[in-house]
């Protein structure tokens, strides 16, 4: 089993490495403001503005993402339903993934 106590440690960014991809990162910026723009979306995940739109075009392609036209603004609508890509978590879905990492 494993300790669910989380705790924060100065050295995380040292690592050079994290636990989730850039597309999950993304996914959760979307999840935390439908509305939110490619350049926030890039400098919260710490990418470029075209790194950010390759993700969106392959998460839409995916079926992960809807994109929609609201003046001059992309709204995004996230397929919670959709399952986990990798065999190893194919038993949850995104929606799980982003009510875990949501606040």
């Amino acid at each position: 089993m494993f300790s669910k106590t989380c705790y924060t440690s100065p050295m995380h960014q040292e690592h050079g490495w994290t636990f989730l991809s850039n597309h999950a990162h993304v996914l959760l910026c979307i999840a935390r403001d439908t509305d939110t723009r490619v350049r926030d979306i890039a400098a919260q995940v710490g990418i470029t503005e075209r790194a950010v739109q390759r993700i969106l075009v392959e998460l839409v392609e995916g079926g992960v993402l809807e994109k929609e036209r609201r003046g001059r603004r992309n709204h995004y609508v996230i397929a919670g339903t959709m399952p986990l890509r990798h065999p190893l978590e194919a038993n949850k879905c995104i929606g799980d993934l982003l009510e875990m990492l949501t606040d």
